[in-house]
């Protein structure tokens, strides 16, 4: 489901302008298990962020899985366009996982060589890790793109999202809601600092961060269920804790048939969601 979509009604969430093909392509080729089923942002111009999507992961190795007017899709990452119930989504830093160091390189490298704007080029950044090596370029909208290469016990494929920085208001707040639906997202604290909290899956983090830099805007994020029954307890927990409502429980088979996802809202207002494909 795009980023920040209204829903309809309680139980059947808009799917903005995402087609039922797109949805259908990212059922079949998205993750399922450990990872994010998919993340979400909304872009100013969607053919600037396309080729600026398309140069860099290109490079890692990942070609998107659907492209029309209005969805891009690299599997577990998509763009689309901004529209009234999109707006543009602003301050995210999400890393992409790189299969080596001259990956990392060859990435930041073909950004700049392209025109695009570096954040940090290529290196250790011993502050995340003894062998972390990261890359950052900055794409149309001002997002913080990196590649990144570093050992994980069972790392994501290449070119998929190893990790996203979202900046919020009360990380205190942002991990109460965190940890009420971690249960049924599949997540546990890896950091807990009063100015960073780090929720780990599987094979994914995103950290949860106060460095008096501009609030990270309009993400969608969404983890992968097993069961109708945890995309149910995911809803009931975050409404009966308080939290907003963005779409109850049920199938969307506008995305494909067997598509049953339920919606909340955290903290910062981005919008959450816990799928089962049923495949």
């Amino acid at each position: 489901m795009r980023a920040g979509a209204t829903p309809r009604s309680s139980t059947h969430a808009s799917a903005g302008r995402l087609s039922a093909a797109a949805r259908f392509e990212h059922a079949r080729n998205g993750s399922l298990g450990g990872v994010f089923d998919h993340v979400a942002i909304a872009v100013a111009d969607l053919a600037a962020s396309e080729r600026f999507y398309r140069t860099v992961l290109s490079v890692l190795g990942a070609e998107p899985s659907h492209a029309d007017a209005e969805l891009v899709e690299w599997d577990d990452w998509d763009i689309g366009p901004t529209d009234r119930e999109h707006p543009l989504t602003r301050g995210l830093h999400v890393g992409f996982r790189a299969p080596s160091r001259e990956a990392v390189d060859a990435f930041w490298q073909a950004g700049i060589d392209a025109g695009y704007r570096d954040d940090g080029a290529p290196g250790p950044r011993t502050i995340y890790g003894p062998d972390y090596y990261g890359g950052f370029l900055l794409d149309p909208d001002g997002n913080s793109a990196e590649a990144v290469h570093t050992k994980r016990e069972d790392p994501v494929p290449d070119g998929r999202v190893d990790h996203l920085w979202i900046r919020v208001r009360d990380p205190a707040a942002s991990k109460r809601f965190y940890m009420t639906i971690a249960p049924h997202a599949g997540l546990r604290i890896g950091v807990d600092k009063p100015d960073h909290v780090q929720m780990v899956g599987e094979n994914f983090s995103f950290s949860l961060i106060d460095d008096e830099r501009p609030l990270t805007e309009h993400v969608h994020l969404a983890f992968p269920a097993q069961d109708d029954a945890t995309v149910r307890a995911f809803h009931a927990a975050a409404l009966a804790a308080g939290y907003e409502d963005h779409g109850g429980p049920g199938e969307r088979a506008v995305y494909h048939p067997g598509y049953y996802a339920a919606f909340v809202l955290d903290p910062d207002v981005h919008n959450v969601e816990v799928v089962n494909h049923n495949r």
